[in-house]
């Protein structure tokens, strides 16, 4: 058992190496990662199994792997109330000190369904009487647990790709997304972005700063003028500037600023805040861009927020492939109802 515990285990280990080093941008990564650390967890089981004669004679450690296993149980236990308060919390936090949004309401819509889920859901399906019922229940229930099985994955995987070994990475160019100005100054949220992109640029010394936006409206000139402005200031090199003017969204922006670099194959790495930079990936990649990712930090209560704003864009990107998988569960079920009328 041991052996074929051990080889599983390695295997996996594999898989995962050559998913994050040949391409991390999917949710492959986090169901991977997922999966390593159950395998990790029952392998430890077998261990001790295996050598439960030498355990019986070192009791001390008996205590602590049980100390652990209780820890780890009560962490599981208490992790939905534990989120249902932090969003509730955050999702107050953001209202108060951002203003009353449909945006800004998404914390504490999530909380809400969350609440509904845990504590009124239940209690329906015991009010189930037909079969009919009960399958439509099945369904939903379903439905709303594949939907947060995509959630954990979507942060988990977008965790991963936050996640890099050094900052010298022979970057040739990286490219600094455009957040929006006040008029014609540099947000807080944009500083951050073209910070943590000079940062890299110093790590980097053969790497050119692509700064990538637009002119919307209530802006007085294109988001990429006004962050070369910023970085020169900050004493970045014009030479090592380059300004992209056109793009208005995460898209134009990508596709725009991959327009103005040399060469077939540059090393790029795109900067914007921790918590879009896994759907910009994404998208780079439905471009066929090879990059990596470099997260700005900003507010812990902002982040929640956007964090459900991403995954809702993701959903969108790949609706297509999530309806199918619904659509064809709940055609099954139901199918399975039509036999059992028969």
């Amino acid at each position: 058992m041991l052996e074929i515990m051990s080889g599983v285990t390695i295997a996996l280990l594999v898989v995962f190496g050559a998913v994050m080093l040949l391409e991390p941008r999917s949710l492959w990564s986090g169901v991977l990662f997922f999966i390593l650390v159950l395998d990790l967890a029952v392998f430890s089981v077998v261990i001790a199994a295996v050598y439960s004669s030498w355990l019986s004679e070192h009791e001390i450690v008996i205590w602590l792997l049980l100390a652990l296993t209780l820890i780890a149980g009560l962490l599981v236990l208490a992790f939905p109330m534990f989120l249902l308060v932090m969003f509730i919390v955050e999702g107050v936090k953001i209202v108060r000190r951002e203003g009353l949004s449909p945006s800004n309401l998404l914390s504490l819509i999530f909380a809400a369904l969350w609440f509904g889920f845990i504590f009124i859901w239940p209690v329906v399906g015991t009010m189930q009487q037909g079969t009919l019922g009960l399958i439509l229940y099945v369904i939903v229930s379903f439905s709303a647990v594949y939907m947060l099985a995509l959630m954990a994955m979507f942060v988990l995987s977008a965790l991963l790709n936050l996640t890099h070994l050094g900052r010298r990475k022979r970057l040739d160019y990286i490219v600094v997304l455009g957040a929006g100005l006040d008029g014609s100054k540099i947000t807080p949220l944009l500083a951050a972005r073209i910070d943590r992109g000079i940062q890299l640029l110093r790590y980097n010394p053969k790497a050119r700063l692509i700064l990538s936006g637009g002119q919307g409206p209530g802006e007085d000139l294109p988001e990429g003028e006004a962050m070369a402005a910023y970085a020169i200031e900050r004493g970045v090199e014009p030479g090592r500037v380059i300004i992209e003017r056109e793009s208005v969204n995460t898209e134009e922006n990508l596709r725009f600023s991959r327009r103005l670099m040399e060469g077939r194959r540059p090393r790029i790495a795109i900067v914007t805040t921790a918590y879009h930079v896994f759907r910009s990936l994404i998208l780079a990649k439905h471009q066929g861009i090879r990059c990596i990712g470099f997260g700005a930090r900003t507010k812990w209560y902002f982040t929640l927020n956007a964090a459900l704003r991403e995954f809702a864009g993701y959903l969108s990107l790949t609706r297509k492939k999530h309806i199918a998988v619904l659509g064809t569960f709940a055609v099954l079920m139901l199918l399975l109802y039509g036999l059992t009328t028969i």
